[in-house]
């Protein structure tokens, strides 16, 4: 596996870890996923990045 590879895995699992550990549940990590995708393909596409609310998606857990 390269380095590069390595590295994305490694970061991907510890963040992974830390949202489990912050009490986030597994369908709140697929929309965290969800979110980071749209915004990577928006970059990509060269739009605006628009911040989403949090009443955009009350399904988040809202930080205390």
């Amino acid at each position: 596996m390269s380095t590069d590879k390595q590295g994305t895995r490694i970061l991907a699992r510890t963040f992974f870890n830390q949202l489990r550990a912050s009490g986030y549940t597994p369908m709140q990590i697929i929309g965290i996923a969800t979110e980071l995708l749209d915004l990577v393909t928006e970059d990509i596409k060269g739009e605006n990045v628009a911040q989403p609310t949090s009443e955009a998606r009350p399904e988040f857990r809202k930080e205390a």
